[in-house]
């Protein structure tokens, strides 16, 4: 139709005009043009430039990837992040096509609709130890129910301080918070942590007398969340969830003093080792670290 000539002009009409008139792009004609010429048998490829590996090659890196983790059910963006630390540069896309494409996915529980959003604000400073949050979940032992109470730094996400006890009273509450202090002052005194906030909820331990006193005597600034509104405290309730999917539904533990030592172990672990989309793929430790280093180059 391109080549016709108009009777009027006497001059063909040219592609242009007739993709125009049609209403269609001109690489879509190119494009067929090309496959055309080159015949129906050659196999289509992905655009661009070629990847550092083939895809046999890079299913290969990422199954050696998830089985040297000792984290458990790791998504693809922290396989991808790995695979950069190693010096293998490929697209976070191209990972998870790939490991979607295998069977090598973490299950999800879908979601349902969401409502209005009801925490707009933000609650990471820029610096470590500004806010501090403090939660509670529980677990069973051979001895029954146990409750774990700990304490995150809001910056780094580090945990500062973990513990659980049979009974989840306001002084057990206190024991991870004692940690957190003595872990970032090398010492308890009156009046250490003045200009740090702890966040924490409306649970009877963070709201007693005894919590609060020893809250008020250390010159934390008490911050509760708003109530039935858990991202007020999310950087707790993130870490939680961590603890959950990396120990707690893992393992089983005959005693509370096992269980203890268990939650030790995983907190210095977590603090080295666990990758933080936020901070850049770089454990909560790592990023203390940058931050020191950034201000005392300034």
């Amino acid at each position: 139709m391109s080549r016709t000539s108009s009777p009027s002009a006497n001059r063909p009409y040219g592609l242009a005009r007739v993709c125009r008139v049609w209403r269609m792009a001109r690489s879509s004609v190119y494009a067929a043009l090309g496959r055309a010429a080159v015949g129906a048998a050659a196999p289509a490829r992905k655009r661009g430039p070629a990847g550092a590996c083939t895809d046999e090659q890079l299913l290969a890196h990422v199954r050696r990837i998830i089985a040297a983790t000792v984290w458990v059910a790791e998504g693809y963006r922290k396989v991808w992040a790995r695979l950069r630390a190693e010096g293998l540069r490929t697209s976070a896309r191209r990972v998870l096509r790939t490991m979607n494409a295998h069977g090598l996915l973490a299950p999800v529980r879908a979601l349902g609709g969401r409502g209005p959003r009801t925490h707009d604000g933000t609650i990471v400073p820029d610096r470590p130890d500004a806010m501090w949050g403090t939660d509670l979940t529980g677990t069973l032992t051979g001895e029954g129910n146990a409750s774990v109470f700990l304490v995150i730094d809001h910056c780094t996400a580090e945990c500062l301080g973990i513990h659980a006890a049979r009974r989840g009273t306001r002084y057990e509450a206190l024991e991870p918070l004692r940690q957190a202090v003595r872990a970032r002052k090398g010492a308890f005194a009156k009046g250490l942590l003045e200009g740090t906030v702890l966040r924490h909820d409306h649970g009877s331990q963070s709201v007693s007398h005894a919590f609060q006193a020893e809250v008020r005597f250390l010159g934390l600034a008490s911050s509760p969340a708003y109530v039935r509104q858990p991202e007020g405290n999310g950087c707790a309730e993130r870490f939680i969830r961590t603890l959950k999917e990396q120990l707690l539904w893992l393992r089983r533990f005959a005693t509370v003093e096992e269980l203890n030592a268990a939650l030790q172990d995983f907190k210095e672990r977590y603090n080295r080792e666990w990758l933080i989309q936020r901070h850049g793929w770089v454990s909560p430790t790592e990023h203390r670290m940058r931050l020191a280093a950034t201000e005392a180059a300034a």
